[in-house]
């Protein structure tokens, strides 16, 4: 993975064309997912940085992924693009389908940015709240 990142991050300017910053180097190996989102809710917002963060949340844990929303909802709630937030929550709620905590999570940050998700929200809050009632049943 950090050498498909070089890679892409490695490109020169001529290949990106969105702004000047895109040809300034910066060391994507050393980063974490953290770091690449505070570059994407920062001035450091490029097309290469939004390309790495691609590439690192992709193949993040979701305890990664769910401690780096942690922080950037602390830090500066809508300071993550919405893509960026809907990708991450999208990934680590494939890979924990039955955190009801995280689902409702998911659920109320889609409705934040909606309308446009707000059925996939509704649909997210629903499955949350069957595992929910489901864990609450009694065992015999």
């Amino acid at each position: 993975m950090v050498g498909r990142l070089r890679a892409l991050l490695g490109r020169g300017a001529r290949d990106q064309s969105e702004d000047s910053s895109d040809a300034q180097p910066f060391s994507p190996e050393c980063m974490s997912l953290l770091e690449l989102a505070r570059m994407l809710a920062g001035r450091e917002y490029s097309g290469r940085v939004a390309s790495a963060y691609v590439e690192v949340v992709t193949f993040a844990s979701a305890d990664e992924i769910v401690a780096m929303l942690e922080v950037m909802l602390r830090e500066d709630w809508i300071g993550l693009p919405v893509w960026a937030r809907n990708l991450a929550f999208r990934l680590a709620c494939l890979q924990r389908p039955e955190d009801v905590e995280l689902l409702r999570l998911a659920a109320g940050d889609l409705n934040a940015f909606g309308p446009d998700w707000d059925a996939i929200a509704t649909d997210l809050q629903r499955r949350a709240d069957r595992l929910d009632a489901a864990q609450e049943e009694p065992t015999f």
